[in-house]
């Protein structure tokens, strides 16, 4: 198999840890070390000071899978297995996916999403939300048209990086209903659940609506740690669950021993942090709404509904890429171009989950002359 080079994530490699300002990134602002042990309950500090720093159990520590399995309804410990983010998918989609496989992606996507099925000789069918009335939407009809009888999986992310978007329960039902009848795997990003703008429009988690689901969950995004490198699969298809285990020997085997730890305090305090880090995205949407859509001649503003990014669109003819660039070698500020995405339309991601959002922000202004 050969990959293709990570566009996002060469782009966040030259730029992310020099600039002085970013104001792309899709995650929250970090807890410190000290701010998360300040968090633990009795049992997590002694697990902490007694922690030895061996391997640790191949799914995950059994408390900490528990504590992932509070995210689902009909999920139990045994139905999640503790990985790295990032391995989940490609652990997933090497354990479930073969040449000639047929397989459909929501899109713009995260590059993994559609590259690794494509590096395993799937035929891969992007599925493109659309602007409508100046907000992202879903063609149902789209996906219908799409299926056919070689199509093994369809993949997801609900809320949406990097538009933002959110289904209504409706859409979510058909969409269920669409896989289900045809007995198709669903994988279904929710890496940046709980940043939903209306709580009220959170969606169930897919693992808990379908039996071939698969739920990849996390603490980069709406925890603000993505330092721990910890994530996890959930699903009750158990033959898949064991796919995926099988594969995990040959990647990373186990989790970090700290990480573990400092995860499960994380997840016993998931509704406090995680309230902390939506209300500073939606702060940062004020913001981010009041500058991009009092300047149409430059900006078309794409209202997100979920999660910790937004993808508007620059209108004028100079090309995104150009115009970030300009960015930073001017006012040392990143905006990440949609190019990285390979989607059309001049559109780049702005990142709503970081303290110093106000700050990058004048710097953009100053940038496009007020």
């Amino acid at each position: 198999m050969r990959y293709r080079e990570f566009k996002l994530e060469r782009y966040f490699a030259r730029y992310e840890f020099s600039v002085r300002h970013l104001l792309s990134p899709s995650d929250c602002e970090s807890l410190s070390m000290q701010e998360l042990l300040e968090l633990a309950d009795a049992e997590c500090l002694e697990l902490w000071h007694n922690l030895k720093l061996g391997y640790t159990e191949s799914p995950g520590h059994p408390l900490l899978r528990q504590e992932a399995a509070r995210f689902y309804e009909k999920l139990s410990a045994g139905d999640i297995l503790v990985t790295n983010p990032e391995e989940g998918i490609f652990m997933a989609m090497q354990s479930l996916l073969q040449e000639g496989d047929e397989v459909i992606v929501l899109e713009p996507a995260y590059q993994s999403l559609q590259e690794i099925p494509r590096a395993l000789g799937c035929r891969v069918v992007g599925w493109p939300l659309t602007v409508r009335q100046g907000s992202w939407e879903l063609d149902l009809n789209f996906l219908v048209e799409a299926l056919t009888p070689r199509t093994r999986m369809v993949i997801v992310n609900f809320p949406h990086n990097p538009t933002g978007y959110l289904p209504d329960q409706e859409t979510f039902r058909k969409l269920l209903a669409l896989v289900e009848e045809r007995n198709i795997y669903l994988f279904s990003d929710e890496i940046y659940r709980l940043l939903e703008h209306d709580p009220e429009r959170r969606l169930p988690a897919a693992a808990d609506c379908y039996d071939r689901a698969i739920s990849l969950g996390g603490l980069s995004k709406s925890f603000g740690l993505p330092g721990l490198r910890i994530g996890w699969l959930a699903t009750r298809d158990k033959e898949a669950l064991g796919k995926f285990a099988v594969m995990k020997d040959y990647t990373s085997i186990c989790s970090s021993a700290p990480s573990e730890i400092l995860a499960i305090i994380a997840l016993r305090n998931k509704e406090k942090i995680s309230r902390a880090k939506l209300a500073l995205v939606l702060e940062n949407l004020r913001l981010a709404r009041d500058f991009f859509s009092s300047r149409p001649r430059l900006f078309q503003w794409l209202e997100p509904r979920a999660g910790s990014t937004a993808f508007p669109r620059l209108v004028t003819d100079q090309p995104v890429d150009q115009f970030c660039r300009e960015l930073v070698e001017q006012k040392n500020v990143m905006l990440l171009p949609g190019d990285v995405f390979d989607f059309p339309g001049n559109h780049f991601r702005v990142g709503l989950g970081r303290k110093n959002f106000s700050e990058g922000l004048a710097l953009l202004e100053q940038f496009i002359g007020g």
